[in-house]
């Protein structure tokens, strides 16, 4: 499956914006998706996940309450909501999938080995 990471770009701190993650070439719906980012000098991180049904999602302590993980199987689309963004928010965001075939439709993964495919990044600048 191949995967098109969007919906980057610059705001002001207490911004928003929405990240989209499209999915061609697979039946989405076997897929679990995360987000990860990589900050400047820094290593790739968990954001969060959301299970292959759309009815689990799961988001690392520095996002919660402030992202949204949200898909809509029928277009083949994730989307990242982020709310409240900080300066600390800034980094290239990065959509993948995980084969969850078989699995709960609550089942999710926070790994980043354990997703099959990657999007490229998308470029999220917060100013302060």
């Amino acid at each position: 499956v191949q995967l098109q990471a969007s919906g980057g770009g610059s705001v002001q701190a207490g911004g928003s914006l929405r990240l989209s993650c499209a999915a061609s070439g697979g039946t989405f719906s076997h897929y679990g998706v995360g987000w990860f980012r990589r900050a400047p000098g820094q290593e790739r991180e968990f954001v969060a996940a959301i299970s292959w049904s759309g009815d689990k999602t799961h988001y690392a302590s520095s996002v919660k309450g402030r992202f949204a993980f949200s898909r809509d199987n029928a277009k083949n689309t994730a989307y990242l909501q982020m709310n409240s963004l900080e300066p600390e928010d800034t980094a290239v965001y990065y959509c993948a999938a995980a084969d969850l075939r078989g699995y709960s439709m609550l089942y999710y993964v926070t790994q980043d080995h354990e997703y099959d495919f990657w999007g490229q990044g998308t470029l999220v600048t917060v100013s302060s």
